[in-house]
């Protein structure tokens, strides 16, 4: 039986992201296969056995995938038939710590002074500068991973990993993360296999 190697841990570097603004970088993704056509076929998406608990944020990653399979041609299998694939869905979202963004725009006072009454005056030296805008965001860490198995001999016939850090805020939400992180671990697939690229 043919099986593919396990997936090597990506790097995955949050604070390039966390002092600049943005609130997430680019999603990292490595997949690997046999070198053959994948034909698509029916499909059922479970969760990688002791990777993840159907919750509802597994669930949102399930969907996701089960999405970027059905542009690729793949479909759920009916009710009371068995698939031709199977997809395995793991995640992993952990903290990584706290960063704090600069701020976004700065108020200087200073440098001034003021003459006052028949040829008196007051100097007034130095200088404060105080920026606004500024905000500590929780850093995140997150990371897809799916297998491609055919239920007829149990090959994996694909696996891939997507990984992308993100901060805190209201265009990172969780069910947007997933979209993004399935859409780049399945673009161009299947992929060049054991090559790491970088989707923006």
């Amino acid at each position: 039986m043919k099986t593919l190697a396990l997936l090597a841990p990506v790097a995955l570097a949050v604070s390039g992201c966390a002092t600049t603004g943005p609130r997430s970088g680019p999603t990292e993704v490595i997949r690997y296969n046999l070198g053959q056509p994948i034909a698509p076929g029916t499909v059922a998406v479970e969760p990688i056995s002791g990777a993840a608990q159907v919750s509802p944020e597994y669930q949102m990653y399930a969907d996701a995938v089960a999405a970027e399979l059905g542009r690729l041609g793949f479909t759920p299998a009916p009710a009371g038939t068995s698939p031709q694939y199977f997809a395995a869905v793991g995640f992993n979202r952990v903290s990584r710590g706290e960063v704090r963004t600069p701020p976004r725009f700065s108020i200087g006072l200073g440098g001034g002074s003021f003459g006052g009454g028949r040829g008196g005056g007051v100097g007034l030296g130095g200088g404060v500068s105080t920026g606004i805008g500024g905000k500590t965001l929780q850093a995140y860490s997150s990371e897809l991973a799916v297998q491609l198995k055919r239920r007829s001999d149990g090959t994996i016939v694909w696996e891939g990993r997507a990984q992308r850090p993100s901060l805190s805020g209201p265009d990172e939400q969780p069910i947007a993360t997933a979209g993004r992180m399935a859409n780049a671990l399945f673009r161009g697939f299947p992929g060049e296999s054991g090559i790491t690229t970088t989707v923006p």
